[in-house]
């Protein structure tokens, strides 16, 4: 009996020593191969290792006060086709993004660092915001017949409001980025590119001039405010909110950003031009910080002859438009947003992935 015992403990101890070596191995792999491995899950992997991350890249000096000397741009998750209109949420501490292609909404967790699904059939949903009680305001791109091309609201309670799917009885043609005034006014810009594709929705016959609109937070009453735009993407308001960036995708030749001075009646006046005669560039999704300065998602617009891969990104301009700064990525960037506790995480949707870098300023939005 006594030697029964001794084995079964020489088992044991033999058994849990495998899996102690297992475990070890797991965490060196997963450190050789530049990322932490904790009980077994890969955690965010930082793109270098090296400090200052050569990645952030300053192009004008007043730059420098924005970048952290010992802050890395990490890859939190990978593996969708089309990622796009990332949001915080504070109070939960995760950050929904649209993976397009994929008809659904994700959801990254900064706190268990897992990314999962937050909504299938998400109607090939886009941007994403929330409004002034933390619900989720979605642009939904799905160019199906009976439903999405709509804006909607996530209600507490898990119930879905269409806020509007039509201007003057003809359908949206696939609403795209979306912003909230502190009015509680929402905002989105509504271009055709969901409705030409069967990757990101349906095939179908747009019915409007491309445009931005304009939904009065309180009467909801639905008013189109620019029609002036071929391809208005993405867009934001200064920290003030006197001004409203619209990004212009199809004008050409090139991609730029309008400036409209906004009245306290959400009416706009006349447009300027912010950023303009950039070849080569692919401005996306935009985002304001408290100073002022513009991040843009960043990458190529697909012309020849470029270097594409030395675009992909986020480039950074002031508010007097010049380009200050520059955030590498090996993937293009089509929407960012600011986040974490602070307010100070940049946010990055790119093609295939999340990524984030933690900057010295923060969110024109942040409360």
């Amino acid at each position: 009996m006594k030697r029964d015992k001794q084995a079964c403990l020489a088992v044991s101890e033999m058994s849990y020593s495998r899996r102690d070596v297992l475990k070890k191995t797991l965490a060196w792999s997963g450190v050789a191969l530049g990322g932490a491995v904790l009980s077994g899950k890969l955690l965010a992997q930082p793109l270098s290792l090296n400090y200052p991350d050569e990645h952030v890249k300053i192009l004008d000096e007043s730059f420098a006060k924005y970048r952290l000397f010992n802050a890395s741009v990490e890859r939190l998750a990978t593996g969708m086709r089309w990622v796009e209109g990332p949001v915080w949420s504070g109070d939960g501490r995760y950050l929904l993004v649209s993976d397009i292609a994929n008809n659904r909404i994700m959801r990254w967790d900064e706190l268990t660092d897992e990314l999962s699904v937050y909504r299938y059939k998400s109607n090939h949903s886009n941007g994403l915001c929330r409004d002034l009680e933390g619900r989720l305001i979605a642009c939904e791109g799905s160019t199906t017949d009976v439903e999405g091309r709509r804006v909607t609201r996530t209600e507490h309670n898990g119930t879905i409001t269409v806020l509007a799917d039509n201007f003057e009885g003809k359908r949206f043609n696939s609403p795209n980025d979306v912003i909230v005034k502190r009015d509680g006014s929402i905002w989105f810009t509504d271009p055709p590119f969901q409705a030409g594709s069967m990757y990101e929705g349906n095939i179908v016959k747009t019915e409007l001039p491309d445009a931005v609109y304009r939904i009065d937070g309180q009467t909801g009453k639905l008013t189109q405010v620019i029609t002036e735009i071929a391809g208005p993407n993405g867009l934001c308001f200064s920290p003030d909110e006197s001004i409203l960036y619209v990004v212009d995708c199809l004008t050409g030749p090139n991609r730029k950003v309008w400036a409209y001075d906004v009245a306290s009646d959400g009416t706009l006046g006349a447009r300027k031009a912010f950023i303009s005669n950039i070849k080569h560039a692919a401005f996306d999704g935009i985002k304001c910080d408290q100073d002022g300065n513009l991040w843009c998602g960043w990458g190529s617009d697909g012309s020849k002859g470029q270097d594409s891969k030395a675009l992909n990104g986020v480039m950074v301009f002031n508010k007097h438009g010049k380009a200050i700064g520059h955030i590498s990525l090996p993937e293009y960037c089509a929407n960012i947003c600011f986040g974490g506790t602070k307010g100070n995480r940049l946010f990055m949707a790119a093609s295939h992935s999340i990524y984030s870098l933690y900057v010295n300023t923060r969110g024109a939005t942040f409360v």
